[in-house]
């Protein structure tokens, strides 16, 4: 599971990368994170977070700066945060996380993207069987035995670790997100990435061409400004 998570979440930050719309995206989940917990990243986890990725992606310092201060504005628009359920072509389920200010145009859209690439809307509920969600860590890791640091974080909330091409990635318990993420800015564990995801509990599998069929849809759907992240179950025939 770790190394399929980290092949895809380099896929969608390589998608972002090649796009405008990134910096946006970047910056309504600042502006989201604004208004959950304040405008002060050492009193936001999530914001620190937001910020974290934000840079990992390039974004300039001024125009992190400027979105913080932007949705600390009273004018500032309200986005609240939104999930739809679908299904695209050959089964694969779709699990689509945006940030709106306008739900009723949101869900138009993604209809339309959805249902013009073959695929259909579910009824909320419909994929908690594919999906469980998580909070997803990717680390440095710290000099000397892990074992104790370990026992540690699995007492806030650790279930599993990986091994990712340039660190560990760490697999959480959605509710203690938070918790974890203090144990280890406490230990000062360089953490590079952080984010809750949706991990998939079972796969279907694709030929290449039904792959390069969903991917379009999956890229449709993110150009959407209201779009955030779309996960997915699909697996290739290679992974």
């Amino acid at each position: 599971m770790g190394r399929i998570f980290e092949k895809r979440k380099d896929r969608m930050f390589a998608r972002w990368a090649k796009t405008a719309k990134a910096f946006t995206k970047l910056g309504k989940e600042i502006a989201i994170a604004v208004k959950l917990g304040g405008p002060e990243p050492d009193s936001n986890p999530r914001l620190r977070m937001a910020v974290q990725t934000a840079r990992s992606l390039n974004m300039p310092k001024d125009r992190i700066e400027a979105a913080i201060k932007r949705a600390s504005a009273k004018d500032a628009a309200d986005l609240n945060e939104v999930t739809y359920e679908a299904f695209a072509p050959h089964g694969v389920g779709l699990y689509i996380e945006a940030a709106t200010d306008n739900g009723t145009r949101t869900v138009a859209n993604v209809r339309n993207v959805v249902s013009k690439n073959g695929g259909n809307l579910a009824t909320s509920g419909a994929l908690d069987y594919i999906f469980d969600r998580k909070g997803v860590f990717k680390i440095v890791p710290p000099a000397g035995d892990m074992d104790e640091l370990e026992l540690e974080l699995i007492d806030h909330g650790l279930e599993d670790i990986f091994e990712a091409d340039d660190g560990l990635l760490l697999y959480s318990n959605f509710k203690q997100f938070g918790d974890l993420q203090k144990v280890l800015e406490a230990h000062n564990v360089e953490v590079k990435s952080a984010a809750p995801q949706r991990i998939p509990t079972s796969y279907v599998k694709v030929t290449a061409e039904q792959e390069q069929e969903i991917q379009k849809l999956i890229e449709r759907l993110e150009e959407d400004d209201d779009v955030q992240t779309v996960f997915h179950n699909m697996q290739s025939e290679g992974e």
